[in-house]
């Protein structure tokens, strides 16, 4: 069996992506991962060169800033990624660059490409996801965070990265899919208010106009983490390959996991959710099979 992975990314140090940590967390159950570097104004590139394994293999592109609607160019590298993988590939692991499989998964995730190596109609596999917020101390429980999305793709069958590359589609269907069993833990709302605030400025024109950002992005020096409508607290363990970081958190964040900022019927929806497991409404980019 021949596991390809592959990731994009730009501008990593500049708005600190632990994009090492997500490389490095799939290089165990890798054969080779294919890094598309975009052009970027600080030294990506050779943040990627010094990871030194002889499994990564990258290319190097450039995104088009004509491709903002949507967040269209995020799709449109993501498949340069992918259609520069091995021909030999069972699978094709793709990992964004804030995202981390915890190495507990591992071994369940190489399981699961196993079982279903041979069976044409999963074209998918499903992760459960983690989202940190304001430090490494909370995840978000509410609505507004996606629970599940397809990391594991078969290539060779036209499956193509769908709208700003949270997932995937085949010919505009969505995938049929089966659960991997493992649990990505994204990082991308922890990091430096600093950072996080010149993120959102940059991030946000790969969707709008830059009119539309100087108009709906307020010009701040640090991010408002504070703005939030509902944090539980994280009680399990980090990946290994982002405890550095953890441990060398340089900003505070506060937050009561009790307070929740939610209306009348955000709050119902929220609770019948906690009680049930059952999320009323939710969007699937995927078919569970």
């Amino acid at each position: 069996m021949f596991i390809s992975g592959f990731t994009i990314v730009r501008n990593a140090i500049r708005y600190d992506y632990p994009v090492v940590e997500a490389i490095t967390s799939i290089l165990p159950v890798c054969n080779e991962v294919v890094v598309a570097v975009g052009q970027s104004d600080d030294q990506t590139l050779e943040l990627i060169k010094e990871i030194g394994s002889p499994k990564i293999r990258i290319i190097e592109t450039e995104w088009s800033m004509q491709l903002r609607e949507g967040g269209r160019v995020l799709a449109v590298e993501t498949d340069k990624a992918l259609q520069a993988i091995s021909p030999q590939a069972d699978w094709a692991f793709y990992i964004q660059a804030d995202e981390i499989l915890h190495e507990e998964y591992a071994q369940v995730v190489v399981n699961a490409m196993r079982k279903y190596q041979n069976d044409p109609d999963v074209e998918g596999l499903l992760f459960k996801y983690l989202h940190f917020y304001g430090s490494y101390d909370f995840v978000g429980d509410s609505r507004r965070w996606y629970r599940n999305e397809v990391r594991i793709i078969r290539p060779g069958k036209g499956i193509t990265s769908y709208r700003d590359a949270q997932g995937f589609r085949i010919n505009g269907k969505r995938l049929k899919v089966k659960p991997s069993g493992a649990t990505i833990y994204h990082y991308g709302w922890v990091k430096p208010p600093e950072k996080q605030q010149a993120k959102q400025q940059n991030f946000h024109k790969l969707w709008h106009s830059d009119d539309w950002v100087a108009q709906n992005i307020k010009q701040a020096e640090g991010f408002e983490y504070s703005s939030i409508d509902s944090l539980a607290l994280f009680k399990g363990t980090h990946p290994q390959v982002m405890r550095p970081r953890v441990e060398t958190q340089n900003w505070k964040f506060d937050f009561d996991p009790t307070h929740k900022n939610f209306g009348l019927k955000s709050w119902l929806l929220w609770r019948f959710e906690k009680l049930t497991g059952i999320r009323i409404g939710e969007y699937r980019n995927y078919r569970l099979i």
